[in-house]
């Protein structure tokens, strides 16, 4: 049963971490409500990456069946739930673009269609601070990482495409990426 609306990011967080850790459990109205927080800004990635709504839609059911098969996988001492629920559906979206081999044009027809009148999951989820500091840690980057995470984790980019962008081999994208993701990780945990 849906409780009452959270006042703060941080309470909208903890409700999240809740209804995952119900899911865990086999709750299916708790998946329904994870479902109903998250998303609007899931597809969003799907549809950013794919630039096919129906092939985005297919990904967004397909994301909530391993949220259900996997919500034990989930550690909110790790990442915040909408990362965890995020980085499913990247990866998600990126095995079907390989899978399907193309990247059509997106269909911007419908694209009144998808604004939600209420702030983004995202938005909601996570507050200023956290946002402060990614940004700050990112910038701490050398500017080949920085941006090599960027184009790949907020512009759906896959590092074949990167690699190929920079005129590199594929395992030296994937090496900057690594270490960069490594020295962003030790940033955000001080």
């Amino acid at each position: 049963m849906r409780r009452g609306a959270p006042k703060t990011a941080d309470d909208r967080r903890e409700m999240l971490v809740q209804r995952m850790r119900d899911v865990a459990d086999g709750d299916r109205a708790a998946l329904h409500e994870v479902y109903e927080m998250t998303s609007a800004k899931l597809f969003g990635i799907c549809l950013r990456i794919l630039q096919d709504r129906p092939e985005a839609e297919d990904v967004l059911q397909d994301i909530f069946v391993t949220v259900w098969a996997r919500a034990s996988d989930f550690d909110a001492s790790r990442a915040s739930p909408i990362t965890w629920l995020s980085t499913i559906a990247r990866n998600r979206a990126i095995d079907r673009l390989r899978q399907i081999g193309r990247r059509g044009e997106a269909d911007w027809g419908d694209a009144p269609e998808m604004v939600a009148e209420a702030p983004d999951a995202l938005g909601q989820l996570e507050d200023e601070e956290d946002r402060q500091r990614l940004a700050a840690c990112l910038d701490d980057l050398d500017e080949r990482a920085r941006e090599a995470i960027r184009s790949a984790f907020f512009g759906g980019m896959t590092y074949q495409e990167l690699a190929s962008r920079g005129e590199m081999p594929l395992g030296t994208i994937k090496s900057i990426i690594r270490r960069g993701l490594m020295r962003l990780k030790g940033c955000l945990s001080q």
